[in-house]
């Protein structure tokens, strides 16, 4: 009997090569299949030694127009670098997101000190680095590391592996056969395998979550090290995506890289543009779709709740369960009271305590554990 032979999944290190073609396409730039075999052939032969030899590959293959080599470069960065894109502050235009570079700090004017975090919500964008401090939540963060492989949501894979199934399974029934004669005494069958969830983490760094930003990125980096498939980004006046930065195994190496990604931290409050910055980006929202997304904000948002309202529903489709822990559940006589919060609290599946490391790892266990199926 001659089988199928299986398709090999790519590897993981080609995916921003692939994807970067697709980026541009969504764009409307022009980027046919042969000039994305022709940049990932060239790469190859070329052997880079930084990142500035592949994007002169990418120019060299796509192509783009003078008019255009800004736009390119912007989604060069967000596929190949994951650099923030900045949401559009209200009543500017929203054509394309502007890319911003964390490593331009040294270029900013120096001026008057002041303290550009508070406790308000504002739509003021103010861009400064940040040291991310240690925390003494160490066995608490290693606990919820060791339960959260076995606790996190799983799914059905299309992959079946020898077991009791519905679906047979003719490979073992026909070597069974072999063995007894052609006599078989059960008929073999096959289950579907599963496998973890993706989980998407979009952190708050605004200036009234200031008091727990730094505990809700520690608990995002123990996350990452327990889970298969996690994505990390932070919300504010910008959109940045610091899931490279946590891979590190060294807690204090990921938060130090992550701390240098983010400019927006403790500044203003854009949560809704930031949001539908994500979601329009083709890459970043298939990362929500049938994840257990996890929103940590205190959802406190000057304005109207409409930008918010609009990007919760879309993000509420794609994912699997929304999970909104805050700060100011710790109350719990906490009850939402802004417009946006309420507009959007039937779109979320939980609204939990989001106060500090403990109380985060507690809710999302809880949850993985107790979630519709």
């Amino acid at each position: 009997m001659t089988g199928q032979a299986q398709t090999q999944p790519l590897p993981r290190a080609l995916e921003p090569f692939l994807g970067l073609a697709a980026a541009l396409r969504e764009a409307g730039i022009p980027a046919a299949p042969e000039q994305a075999q022709a940049f990932v052939t060239g790469v190859g032969l070329l052997g880079p030694r930084s990142i500035r030899d592949i994007r002169r590959a990418a120019h060299a293959t796509f192509g783009p127009g003078p008019d255009r080599a800004e736009e390119f470069d912007a989604i060069f960065d967000a596929i190949f670098l994951g650099r923030s894109i900045a949401a559009p502050a209200m009543g500017e235009a929203e054509d394309l997101p502007e890319a911003f570079d964390a490593g331009d700090f040294d270029l900013m004017p120096e001026g008057p000190e002041e303290d550009p975090s508070g406790a308000d919500a504002t739509v003021a964008e103010r861009l400064f680095a940040r040291l991310l401090t240690p925390g003494d939540e160490d066995a608490a963060l290693r606990s919820f590391a060791r339960a959260a492989p076995g606790a996190l949501p799983r799914r059905r894979s299309r992959r079946s592996a020898p077991g009791k199934g519905r679906q047979a399974d003719p490979r073992r029934a026909f070597r069974e056969m072999l063995r007894r004669d052609g006599e078989i005494m059960e008929l073999p069958s096959r289950h579907r395998r599963t496998r973890q969830r993706r989980i998407l983490v979009l952190v708050d760094v605004s200036g009234s979550m200031k008091a727990g930003t730094d505990g809700a990125l520690r608990l995002s980096h123990a996350l990452m090290q327990a889970g298969e498939r996690v994505e990390i980004f932070t919300l504010g006046t910008r959109l940045t995506r610091v899931t490279r930065a946590l891979r590190h195994r060294n807690r204090e190496q990921a938060l130090t890289l992550a701390s240098g990604l983010v400019a927006d931290w403790d500044g203003g409050t854009r949560l809704g543009e930031a949001l539908s910055v994500f979601l329009s980006v083709p890459r970043f929202a298939s990362f929500a779709r049938g994840a257990l997304a996890i929103v940590v904000s205190d959802g406190l948002e000057r304005g109207g709740p409409e930008a918010l309202t609009s990007a919760m529903h879309k993000l509420d489709g794609l994912a699997w369960s929304v999970l909104w822990l805050s700060p100011l559940a710790a109350d719990p006589a906490y009850r939402p009271e802004t417009g946006a919060m309420r507009a959007i609290l039937p779109m979320i599946d939980r609204l939990g305590d989001g106060s500090n490391p403990v109380s985060l790892a507690r809710e999302i266990l809880a949850f993985s554990k107790g979630a519709r199926a």
